[in-house]
């Protein structure tokens, strides 16, 4: 798989944003190894549905997680704790190759499923002590398009709305966790499922 993945570099679309730094990249893999990769990861990732604390009361997150990563790369939010899953082969490479045109390094992984329309993830922040001051976030999409939206935090009309289609990666850097929100939003359109690999840094 390792080859096929190394093709021609993709070319990073710098997005303006105040108090940030946002950058898309597009056609990132081959289109053949990009779809043998959303089946594959579809297939063999360890997804289960977690529960958060919402105003003190547990609720099903509404998309399924899997949480990979170094052995001492654990992560915490909203009454989560997530220990790591051994690198998969195919994960790996992945990393490998986002570190490759990023510059960026990461030890962790959070992935996200998509299995419909209904699933979502609500506005928030990585903001977490374990992922430092600046947390640089690789996010890269598979699978089925979804709109992903931002919103300045002191600046509530300001907002950003990409849509994110298969075979992209969006970065977000700098100030974004300090000074936007970020989510994806539930649709009544029939779209199909998504995965979503957000690679990070646990600082230590």
């Amino acid at each position: 798989m390792m080859q096929s993945l190394f093709e021609e570099p993709s070319i990073k679309q710098v997005i303006p944003i105040d108090d940030g730094e946002l950058y898309l990249w597009h056609s990132l893999f081959s289109q053949h190894s990009a779809s043998n990769l959303f089946s594959h990861l579809e297939n063999s990732l360890k997804w289960s549905q977690d529960e958060i604390t919402i105003r003190g009361r547990c609720v099903p997150v509404p998309r399924l997680q899997a949480w990979y990563g170094d052995s001492e790369s654990h992560y915490a939010y909203s009454g989560i704790t997530l220990q790591p899953l051994e690198w998969t082969k195919e994960l790996l490479e992945i990393k490998q190759k986002i570190e490759t045109i990023t510059g960026y390094h990461f030890n962790s992984v959070l992935a996200n499923y998509y299995r419909d329309g209904s699933d979502s993830v609500s506005w928030h922040q990585d903001n977490e002590p374990e992922l430092g001051a600046n947390p640089i976030i690789a996010s890269l999409s598979l699978g089925e398009t979804r709109q992903f939206q931002l919103r300045h935090t002191s600046h509530k009309h300001e907002t950003i709305k990409l849509n994110l289609p298969h075979n992209s990666l969006l970065v977000m850097a700098g100030a974004i966790q300090k000074k936007w929100l970020h989510q994806v939003t539930k649709t009544k359109k029939a779209v199909g499922p998504r995965i979503n690999l957000t690679f990070r840094l646990i600082k230590h």
